[in-house]
């Protein structure tokens, strides 16, 4: 174990009220690509000249929707990933009543799987989705199933996921109470995120709490306000500090 891993398991040790914030990055471990490194999604192209981020817009969805749906089925969706190393050590720190709240901007619902209860999606989740005329709920399958534009059983409506596009807000409920479970914690950890989008960026500012800890393989804007900064794989990290307190 690394001197910065056992200064971390200290933190945790002495800590009872941890929230974890978590980006792309604590996915990539899962084999789910993030979005701006060399292999990201932000690389990808749909072959017509469509930039990821306005294929993955509002506006886009609404104009060119058949189009939206197999991007996005292709590249968003990756039903055989499994939890790593870092969602089964944060569902362990939740077990143990260290950590109070999962804050992701992930949609694969990942943390769920791996046993996390308190899990606050900013973005939405792909096993989220509900008719735009009549609300029906319906599964990831159904929209996997789908050929072309997912319609609802019921009432004929276009189906569309639970995932904040770009041009559309966040949900009000779920920033008030990540916001609320950030003011509460003793320590926060920041993880798998370049702390690049906003407005989910600007929640580490309402944090006044004892320990701000970064785990990134880059560097962040917020790296020198942090009491630690580790640029190491987020599962070993995870895995080995809480380990170490066990």
């Amino acid at each position: 174990m690394s001197e910065k891993i056992e200064q971390l398991a200290e933190i945790l040790s002495s800590s009872n009220n941890i929230v974890f914030f978590g980006g792309a990055g604590v996915s990539t471990e899962s084999n789910i690509p993030d979005f701006r490194s060399e292999n990201g999604l932000y690389q990808a192209s749909n072959g017509k000249g469509y930039s990821p981020e306005t294929m993955l817009s509002h506006s886009f969805y609404k104009r060119h929707t058949e189009e939206f749906y197999t991007f996005y089925k292709e590249k968003m969706i990756y039903k055989e990933a499994m939890p790593n190393k870092a969602h089964l050590a944060l569902a362990q720190l939740e077990e143990m009543g260290k950590l109070k709240a999962v804050i992701t901007q992930n949609i694969d619902g990942l943390h769920q799987l791996a046993g996390s209860k308190k899990v606050y999606e900013l973005h939405g989740s792909v096993h989220r989705n509900y008719c735009t005329k009549c609300h029906a709920f319906y599964d990831l399958d159904y929209i996997m199933a789908k050929e072309g534009v997912p319609t609802c059983s019921a009432c004929g409506g276009i189906v569309k996921p639970d995932v904040v596009l770009y041009e559309e807000g966040l949900d009000d409920t779920t920033i008030t109470e990540a916001v609320r479970a950030i003011r509460e914690a003793d320590t926060l950890i920041i993880g798998g995120t370049s702390l690049a989008v906003q407005p989910a960026a600007s929640l580490i500012n309402y944090f006044k709490g004892k320990h701000l800890i970064l785990i990134n393989k880059s560097s962040t804007p917020y790296d020198n306000q942090a009491d630690l900064v580790i640029h190491e794989p987020i599962g070993q990290v995870l895995s080995e500090a809480v380990i170490g307190i066990q």
